[in-house]
């Protein structure tokens, strides 16, 4: 037996292991990863995947070693994930892909998020006396969960236009094993439900209110689960069951989706059968903006991802490489250049069903040269107005033997979302559409069939017309930035994945409870660089040196020379990056 080192977790392979490992002591340390192994990225010539959760991956490679295509193994881990990590997604919540078909030569993008209730209005929340959605509880599952049915249809598109499809059903197996049998607990998991048992926060933590979520997410005495200990979910193992059997049809037009609306309707909820049997998910157009001779790819609205395309569109405008990655300059650029790129996003995004989006305009080079020419690089810009919160995510890619490439992206928003469990069910609902506004004057107001903003944006970097980078993270306000340093980092500056995800990272915005922005930035950072930050007018809060609050990225690089996948996941996180 020999170890290995993956990002900074520690995993015990066999000695006819596949992941190729090249002979480090020739290879130079990198700059974020100075050990023995310099942290190397798993690399193989086949099939990799990355996700925020190791059992997760592994279900997305075994898929992978038995022949599934790319889209197969992104459903494998999306299920498992939905399972092993409900505290960030699950099956009550919405999803993004963006595929790539190595055969067809095409980049397609799916939306799988939900739409408001048929009868979700503005009228209904303030005829309740409200001026918000709250946040948590009945009242703010009012968007249908889009997770099946972008499973479903993604699987239908591989099945029928890429090669070595696996049968519905066996893509599901680690799902309900793990659902059914139990996982050992993670780090991750018991942080985030000890986080949800605060009886002195009712808006926020005191999830122990709603009986759904004690009843399946605490131990029988009302405790969250420590870590290792065994986490079981038996009404969630017979709900993907059903699912494994009947496709999306079982989710949303059988006798799971009469429970979930039997029981948000026996407590003042919104959703009808109607909203969950018209639910659909949608093939959109990806939107892109050259970044020094790559194509960058991202999410159409409702999605930010034309935020994130905003700040490579700027930051195309200044010599990256020469302020020196890590330098004052540097940090504060792309801090700016998010600032700009979300005063956009704030004025313009929704659903484009219901307003007009220019993104032509948005992301056309004039425009980025316009807001550089906003930009001062030595000062930072204060008339910006408090960020709204955001939530959390899973972000996770897949890429197979034929060079079909998922970059995949599942959401249920806040931390364990709703905190509503239908009755039989074991689905923990969305709180998605609690980010409506009540405001008519509002972009994102509330109306009925209506998508609400969305952070969620899964990112891919292509060189002559072929993925060179899949790429993405969790974290609500922090993925445009992080994408930012990611591409930076490996373009600009020439670093593998997994040192690009390792450096230290910033997010600037707002978090929970909030009521100013401040910046956030991991405490690895030296203090005469923070400083300087403070002196040129950024609210800097130096946080520990590596903190979840930045996300959980994750990334594959192809080479394009040879092919060879470079796999790279979060050393925040319960991550794992592997291949075969």
């Amino acid at each position: 037996m020999r170890y290995f080192r993956i990002g900074f977790n520690q995993i015990l392979v066999s000695a006819i292991a596949t992941i190729s490992i090249p002979a480090l002591a020739e290879e130079a340390p990198g700059k974020y990863c100075d050990t023995p192994s310099h942290c190397t990225d798993p690399m193989t010539t086949h099939g990799m995947v990355t996700s925020s959760n190791y059992l997760a991956t592994q279900a997305g490679l075994d898929v992978l070693k038995r022949g599934g295509n790319a889209v197969d193994a992104a459903i494998a881990v999306a299920s498992t994930l939905a399972v092993v990590y409900p505290q960030m997604n699950t099956l009550g919540g919405d999803n993004f892909l963006l595929i790539y078909n190595a055969k067809t030569k095409e980049l397609r993008a799916l939306n799988a998020s939900g739409r408001a209730g048929e009868n979700a209005s503005i009228a209904f929340y303030k005829n309740k006396g409200l001026e918000k959605i709250p946040p948590r509880g009945y009242l703010s599952a009012n968007t249908v969960p889009g997770v099946v049915s972008g499973w479903d249809a993604a699987y239908k598109y591989a099945r029928t236009s890429m090669e070595h499809s696996l049968p519905w059903r066996d893509l599901m197996g680690d799902a309900i094993n793990y659902a059914q049998n139990g996982f050992a607990v993670t780090p991750s998991l018991a942080a985030w439900e000890k986080v949800n048992v605060d009886p002195s926060d009712k808006e926020f933590r005191d999830m122990q209110q709603y009986d759904g979520f004690r009843q399946t997410f605490l131990k029988a005495d009302g405790s969250p689960y420590q870590v290792g200990e065994i986490f079981r979910q038996p009404e969630l193992a017979n709900t993907l069951k059903q699912i494994a059997d009947g496709g999306a049809d079982a989710f949303y037009k059988g006798a799971i989706a009469k429970k979930i609306v039997a029981d948000l309707q026996a407590n003042g909820g919104v959703l009808t059968y109607n909203d969950f049997a018209n639910h659909r998910a949608n093939w959109v157009k990806p939107i892109s903006v050259d970044y020094r001779g790559y194509q960058a790819y991202n999410f159409p609205p409702n999605t930010q991802g034309f935020a994130s395309l905003e700040i490579l569109n700027i930051l195309n405008n200044y010599d990256v490489k020469a302020l020196g990655e890590g330098s004052a300059d540097y940090y504060n650029l792309i801090i700016e250049a998010t600032k700009q790129a979300f005063a956009d996003r704030d004025k313009y995004l929704s659903d484009p069903d219901f307003v007009k989006i220019p993104l032509k305009e948005l992301l056309s080079v004039q425009h980025g040269k316009d807001q550089a020419a906003r930009i001062d690089i030595k000062v930072a810009a204060t008339n910006v107005k408090p960020l709204d919160p955001q939530g959390d995510t899973v972000w996770f890619g897949t890429v197979d033997s034929e060079g079909n490439a998922v970059s995949m992206i599942q959401s249920i928003y806040y931390d364990f979302g709703s905190g509503i469990v239908p009755k039989g069910t074991g689905v923990l609902l969305q709180n998605r559409g609690s980010f409506f506004s009540l405001d008519p004057a509002n972009v994102n107001h509330l109306e009925p069939h209506k998508r609400t903003f969305h952070t969620l944006n899964p990112a891919m970097l292509m060189k002559d017309g072929k993925p060179y980078l899949v790429y993405g993270t969790m974290g609500g306000e922090g993925q445009p930035q992080t994408q930012a340093a990611i591409v930076t980092r490996v373009v600009d500056f020439g670093m593998t994945p997994q040192d690009a995800i390792n450096g230290p990272r910033w997010l600037y915005g707002r978090t929970w409870g909030r009521a100013t922005n401040d910046l956030k930035i991991e405490g690895r950072v030296p203090a005469s660089v923070t400083d300087e930050l403070k002196r040129r007018g950024q609210p800097v809060k130096v946080v520990d040196k590596f903190t979840d609050t930045m996300g959980h990225a994750g990334a594959i690089l192809i080479d394009p020379a040879t092919g060879v996948r470079y796999g790279a996941t979060d050393p925040r996180g319960d991550g794992l990056a592997a291949g075969y």
